[in-house]
């Protein structure tokens, strides 16, 4: 009992550090794609430099309130399913 406990411990920490490193790669990555945006269009002259910031600040809103982020909570729902899964199929089939 205590080797589970202590799998569920370690997992749960384990699932925690994946989760905030894939947020944080997700994050980079969204505010990249925003910057090259703002940059494109201050070339095309659709958008000053001084309003740049804005609209980066304004596309990394929407990404806090996107299905993307939400999704990103799948790193700690998939294993645990899996892992009772695996359980119950070795033990009651």
């Amino acid at each position: 009992m205590l080797g589970a406990i202590r799998l569920g411990v370690f997992g749960l920490v384990a699932l925690t550090i994946l989760y905030f490193l894939i947020s944080l790669y997700s994050r980079s990555v969204r505010r990249e794609k925003l910057e090259n945006e703002a940059a494109e269009q201050i070339a095309q002259g659709t958008l000053d430099a001084a309003a740049r910031d804005a609209y980066i600040e304004d596309g990394m809103q929407d990404y806090e309130n996107s299905l993307r982020r939400k999704l990103i909570l799948g790193v700690f729902v998939v294993p645990v399913v899996v892992v009772i899964i695996l359980i119950y199929v070795t033990n009651f089939m």
